[in-house]
Order: structure tokens, then C-alpha cells, then sequence
């Protein structure tokens, strides 16, 4: 497409769009009209008044090389001046202006101007001071001669009326559409605001307004947010059913084999072990990041407390930077599930290397948690499928790490798209290993 590139320069507000939409036909049809109008009608008009005057002065002309004087002219001209309304007198050649008089907001005198001079080439200057008067230097025999008339019979009385007129209506009735624009993208706002709130996992009271479309969207909006609630709701429920279910039985088996033989069982042991970390993970993917509303959290502190339960437990992990963070800062987080996912990623990284290092980001626009280790890492290729729930890169790999049912990275990416981010897989240029950022909206 050839307005593909004018995307780029394109405003994104729906508010700037319409304004425009708004305000490009209106100057459109202002200078269009303007532009017809002076050039079509007054212009026309103009020339037609002033050809009438230029034919009375000709008369006047005429009546020169008659008279002897100048008293003798101004004595023949007497009965004509008097019903044409003229004013005729002698003046000298200093008395002639140097140039001619034309104000630059006079929208009729260059057409007055051109039409004079090029019907009389006795005219020695052309004066039009203001809208009422005019006045004309002419060249006679018998010396120059000034006529004074009423401007108005040359040209309609201020033309500029009607553009000014035109102008203000003009803008009267863009400030009204914009008022009226204001009142109708309004409910459409609060839909995006309601909805970008939803994303991020902010629950927040919406009712549907406005035209019928927008109510229409908003219903829509309100059922799918029900659905989506519902949907979560009915997985948690299930999830945590079966693993509340298969507690009992693991349980039971768990004291049969503590009455057997440490070495008889052993590798069943190991096996029911395995099955309570599935049941675990399967919680815990279950809960997600809805369990808890979000509330404020101070992000460096929750941070310092999660890096000091891990090294307590003997872990080789540290909060090296906190960039950007002020003291005493709090932002609106669910702030239990945001340490089961900084501490799914410091197990990950303490599961397949010997260290790991916690930093922290803050902007006015976003923050980013991000957790290196110098493990082997991700290949690139396959990190949007290390993301997905049930999925292990390295099943036999995974098992003698106790890499549980590859629910770790899932469950950071669940709590990180409930707080309206995402989780985000690279190359660690510290330690060399695998680089996990949580990176969230502000």
C-alpha cells in the first residue's frame, strides 16, 4: 500500500484521530468556501461596481481639454458632480502620492486597484484608507486632479463579515463537536480501561454505556470476562480436588512402606515422593495468581525476604542490584504469588547450576525481576516451548534433578501474565547460564 508508511506519523489516541476527523472538514470546507467566494462572487461583484465608477470618471475626463481653466472645468462639471456624488478638486504635484494606499486586510482594493488602472491610464495613484472613502489622482491637462467618492460604490460594504462570520460559527461549531465526541468516546475509554485492567488482573466495576455498539461491546466484554473468571475458577477447583483426593491415598502408602525395610522400600519410596511433588506442582499451577487480591508490596523488601529463606535453606543465592528503587516504594501486586514464581526460578536455577543471582529494575513505566544462573541454559529454539505446562526439554534429564512435571516455568509465566507482563527467556551475560525476567507493567 502506498499510505502504508503514513502509520508511522499517524496518531494513536482515538481522541486525536476523531479530533481530526473532526476538524480537517471544517477548515476544508472554510477555505474552499472562502477561496469561491472571493475569487467567483466578490471578486465579480467588485469588478462590475468599480467598471460603473470608472465610467463616470471617463465622462469627467472627457470634459477636460474643453475648459480653458481649471475654475471653467470644475464650473462644467458641476451639474454631473453633485448626482454622482463625486468631490472634484485641483491639487499639485506634491499633493499626488508617491504610491498607492491599499491596506493588507482590504479584501476587495487589489481588485479596486487593478480595475482602475487598467481602464484609466490617466491615474496617477490610488487611495482606499479605509472601507468608506476612496480617492483618485488623475492626470489632466490643466494638472492634476484629485476625486473623492464613497468606497461603497465600488466594492460591497465589509466583505470581511462574512468570513469572519463564517470563522467564528466555524469554530463554535468545533467546540461543540468536540464536546460531543468527549461525551461519546468516554464509555469507550473506561471499556479499555476496564478491559487493560482485566489483563493485568485487576478486577475493576464496569457497567456498559453509551451507543448502542459500545453497550453492545461492553456486554460482550463483561460476559467474556465472566467466562474467563469461571473457566479459572473451575480448573482451580478441579485441580485442587485431585490433588486433595490423591493426598489420601499417598499418605496411606507412605506409612505401609515406613512399616517394610528401609532398603525393600526405598526406590517406592522415591516413587511416592515423586508423585507428592507432582501433586504439589499441580497445586500450585492451580492457584495460579488469583488466590489473593493484589495489595501493595514493597518489591525490593519481598525480594530481600525470598534470596534470605533460600540462603537459610543452604542455597548460593544473592539480590544484587535493586536499579531505580526508592525507599518506602509500594506497588499494587498479589504478593504470594509473586514469590511462588521468584521461587520457582531460583529452583530452577539452583536445580541446574551451583548459583544464582536476583536483580531488580524499576522504571515509571515497568519493572523487571530477573534470576541468572550458571547452568547449561535454554537453547533460543526452545524457549517458547519451555514455557508451556507439561513440557520438559530433558525428561530424563529432568528426573535426576527432580525436575517434578515442568510446571516451574509455566506457573512463573501464569503469575506474570496475571499481573499484565510477561516472562521472558535469554542468555545470561553474568553468569553465563539461563536468564529469567518477570518484566510488569506499571
Amino acid at each position: 500500500m502506498k499510505f502504508r508508511g503514513l502509520k508511522h506519523y499517524s496518531p494513536r489516541s482515538i481522541y486525536t484521530r476523531a479530533a481530526i476527523i473532526i476538524v480537517v472538514p471544517v477548515i476544508v470546507v472554510q477555505v474552499v468556501v472562502s477561496f469561491v467566494f472571493l475569487q467567483r462572487h466578490l471578486e465579480d461583484v467588485t469588478k462590475q461596481m468599480t467598471l460603473t465608477v470608472v465610467r463616470e470618471i471617463q465622462m469627467i475626463v472627457r470634459q477636460a481639454p474643453e475648459a480653458s481653466d481649471q475654475e471653467q472645468l470644475l464650473a462644467a462639471l458641476a451639474p454631473f458632480l453633485s448626482p454622482l456624488q463625486i468631490d472634484v478638486r485641483f491639487v499639485t504635484r506634491d499633493q499626488v502620492p508617491a504610491a498607492d494606499l491599499l491596506p493588507w486586510i482590504d479584501y476587495t482594493g487589489r481588485q479596486v486597484q487593478r480595475t482602475i488602472r487598467g481602464r484609466l491610464p490617466e491615474v496617477l495613484a490610488v487611495e482606499l484608507p479605509d472601507t468608506r472613502q476612496a480617492r483618485l489622482f488623475l492626470d489632466t491637462d490643466l494638472g492634476p486632479v484629485e476625486l473623492s467618492f464613497d468606497r461603497r460604490r465600488m466594492s460591497p460594504a465589509a466583505p470581511h463579515q462574512l468570513i469572519v462570520t463564517m470563522v467564528f460559527f466555524g469554530f463554535l461549531m468545533t467546540a461543540i463537536a468536540f464536546l460531543y465526541m468527549r461525551n461519546q468516546l468516554r464509555p469507550l475509554k473506561r471499556l479499555a480501561d476496564a478491559a487493560q485492567a482485566f489483563g493485568r488482573g485487576h478486577t475493576v466495576p464496569y457497567s456498559p454505556s453509551g451507543a448502542i455498539e459500545i453497550r453492545a461491546a461492553g456486554s460482550a466484554f463483561l460476559d467474556m470476562r465472566a467466562r474467563i473468571e469461571r473457566q479459572i475458577e473451575q480448573r482451580t477447583l478441579m485441580l485442587s480436588g485431585v490433588s486433595h483426593d490423591l493426598r489420601t491415598p499417598l499418605t496411606r502408602l507412605k506409612l505401609g512402606l515406613s512399616m517394610l525395610d528401609e532398603v525393600d522400600a526405598e526406590p517406592m519410596l522415591q516413587d511416592v515422593n515423586e508423585m507428592q511433588q507432582m501433586l504439589d506442582g499441580f497445586l500450585d499451577f492451580s492457584r495460579g495468581a488469583t488466590e489473593t487480591a493484589p495489595e501493595p508490596v514493597n518489591l525490593a523488601d519481598l525480594l530481600g525476604q525470598i534470596v534470605e529463606d533460600a540462603r537459610r535453606g543452604g542455597a548460593s543465592v544473592e539480590l544484587i542490584a535493586c536499579v531505580g528503587c526508592e525507599e518506602g516504594t509500594k506497588i499494587m501486586l498479589r504478593p504470594m504469588a509473586l514469590r511462588r514464581a521468584v521461587e520457582n526460578l531460583i529452583g530452577n536455577a539452583l536445580r541446574y547450576g551451583n548459583r544464582a543471582e536476583v536483580s531488580l529494575a524499576m522504571t515509571s513505566k515497568f519493572l523487571r525481576i530477573r534470576v541468572e544462573d550458571d547452568g547449561p541454559g535454554i537453547p533460543a529454539d526452545k524457549r517458547a516451548e519451555a514455557i508451556k505446562p507439561f513440557q520438559r526439554l530433558d525428561p530424563a534429564r529432568n528426573q535426576n534433578k527432580g525436575g517434578g512435571v515442568g510446571l516451574g516455568l509455566a506457573i512463573v509465566a501464569d503469575v506474570a501474565r496475571a499481573h499484565g507482563g510477561a516472562l521472558r527467556l535469554g542468555d545470561s551475560q553474568r553468569l553465563g547460564g539461563l536468564c529469567a525476567d518477570i518484566v510488569i507493567g506499571r
